[in-house]
């Protein structure tokens, strides 16, 4: 009879006298006894029991196999977790086996399939080698989630620490310079925002692999915090870490604003823009349809600027002056609708409440996870003082809580001093929508292309006298009367004239989510117009 003997061990189980030698030799002398001649393949493997595919020797076996059909009659094992520890694997590969021809049994345990009992002998003992599976999954789990509660590190150290053994089962983690100091740089300069995290990476780092890079950078167990992952009924957790930090939290925070999008930027112009020419990105020509440029020429003992068109100067030709006051009259026509305006402030002003209230919540909650780590460190004076912890560690971890402490100081402050001046800032936007010829006339000239840029998505063409657009931002039908001008368009002397008929937008025009119109203010216009929307503002008896 030809057999094919297989040994595995995991490295868990060398200490427990089944070596991969011991179950050679048992296996060995069993075939002797019985007169069973070995095939010569590969049968050693320190590899886990749970499934077959991941086990090259078990597959290298199979192939010899289905290669030699009808060669090999029985596939020997010491015990049967030796051969799987899990049911539903063992179940398909015997199925697989028995259909070759080759019976799979254990010397230790064997199994007599002329027996009906077979099938319920094979559950128990692969069943019990699962069983002590899933509890030894358990208790590691149990193990490692009771660690992190604690604030320790259960794992591998992230990268700029490391983990150092105290006795055979106790490690803490220390943080290791040089890769330290890398991590530290690699922070520092995301946190400028002025150049992107990858190519950070390639100058700083480049040993480390992008997906890795990220990783890091949003890891909090650089400021002293350790993650517990939620897990069956139990929510997940943050915890301060007995570690310490690597980063500052104001370095983090800057870092993670980065990586969301959220840092706001200054915008930069690519050039200076003469104030004499600002409207030249924004005017096309009427006979061509390209953009509109300028330029300033001497003559009769002055200057003079112009306005022409850029491919082809004999179609427009027109005075800067004229041209910048014509627009600014252009933009004038648009009156405000009073209800509106003033529903309008009244949404700001409630917005402004409701984001003050949740400002105070905020408030309250670091005032309470100040007085939390506030009642630590008194703890952790009166374990001191009892002689409980050494000198070193008392100055490491009370260093760390006046840094959270700080931090939190710093987050209070800045929250409560967030949104102070929002009235003065709300006039400001009113103010704005009710003098558009003003402000065209004498605002700085980034604040006119700011505000133009908010009301016209599209190219304005001017034809010498007259301006005109087929697209603008739809929430100035909301605010602002007759925006039909802004398009050219005059209404008929004969169109019947209706009472308050520009209160409301016209028909199948429906505000959709655009760029603020408001400048120098937090409050949202996309927040105005959604407030209108559910108030039921299309009705005209609303108004």
């Amino acid at each position: 009879m030809n057999v094919i003997i297989y040994c595995r061990v995991s490295s868990d189980e060398q200490a427990e006298g089944t070596s991969l030698d011991v179950q050679e030799e048992r296996l060995m002398n069993y075939c002797k006894r019985n007169g069973y001649n070995v095939i010569d393949v590969p049968h050693r493997e320190d590899e886990s029991g749970k499934t077959f595919e991941k086990r090259p020797v078990i597959q290298g076996i199979m192939k010899y196999i289905r290669g030699h059909k009808g060669q090999v009659d029985k596939l020997l094992v010491l015990r049967w977790n030796r051969y799987s520890r899990d049911l539903f694997s063992a179940c398909e590969n015997m199925g697989t086996l028995r259909k070759l021809g080759v019976e799979v049994n254990s010397i230790e345990e064997p199994l007599d399939y002329n027996s009906a009992s077979w099938a319920t002998n094979l559950g128990v003992y692969i069943g019990m080698a699962q069983g002590d599976n899933i509890s030894r999954a358990k208790a590691t789990i149990d193990g490692i989630r009771g660690n992190l509660k604690k604030g320790r590190c259960a794992n591998k150290a992230p990268r700029g620490y490391k983990n150092v053994r105290i006795s055979k089962h106790d490690t803490h983690v220390e943080i290791d310079e040089p890769k330290a100091s890398l991590v530290r740089e690699a922070f520092r300069e995301v946190a400028k925002g002025a150049e992107a995290p990858c190519s950070i990476r390639r100058r700083v780092c480049p040993s480390i692999p992008e997906s890795s890079f990220l990783e890091m950078l949003r890891n909090i167990f650089y400021i002293g915090l350790i993650k517990v992952p939620a897990y069956k009924d139990e929510k997940e957790q943050i915890v301060v870490g007995i570690h310490e930090p690597l980063i500052d939290r104001e370095t983090f925070n800057k870092v993670q604003e980065i990586l969301d999008g959220k840092r706001k930027k200054t915008p930069k112009l690519s050039k200076t823009i003469n104030p004499d020419l600002f409207l030249r990105k924004y005017l096309i020509c009427p006979i061509c349809g390209h953009s509109l440029t300028g330029s300033t020429s001497k003559g009769n003992g002055g200057k003079y600027t112009y306005y022409h068109c850029s491919h082809d100067g004999k179609h427009l030709r027109k005075s800067a002056d004229i041209v910048n006051k014509g627009f600014a009259k252009f933009v004038g026509r648009l009156k405000p609708n009073e209800a509106v305006l003033c529903l309008y402030n009244e949404i700001l002003q409630d917005l402004h409440s409701e984001h003050k209230k949740e400002q105070q919540r905020d408030v309250e909650a670091l005032r309470k996870e100040k007085e939390k780590i506030e009642e630590m460190r008194e703890s952790l004076e009166n374990k001191y003082f009892s002689g409980t912890i050494t000198d070193d560690a008392y100055k490491r971890i009370s260093v760390r809580y006046d840094k959270d402490i700080n931090e939190l100081d710093r987050q209070i402050t800045l929250l409560s001093n967030e949104g102070k001046g929002m009235r003065e800032k709300i006039d400001f936007s009113v103010s704005l929508i009710n003098n558009l010829t003003k402000i065209m006339t004498d605002a700085p000239v980034k604040t006119k292309c700011k505000l133009i840029g908010s009301m016209f998505f599209d190219k304005i063409e001017f034809d010498g006298e007259n301006y005109r657009t087929k697209n603008y931002n739809k929430v100035l039908d909301l605010i602002f009367q007759e925006t039909s001008k802004l398009r050219g368009e005059e209404k008929e002397k004969s169109e019947p004239q209706q009472e308050n008929s520009d209160s409301v937008p016209r028909p199948g025009v429906e505000p959709g989510w655009v760029a603020p119109l408001v400048f120098e203010t937090s409050a949202s216009t996309d927040s105005a117009i959604w407030a209108l929307q559910e108030c039921g503002c299309k009705d005209k008896a609303f108004f």
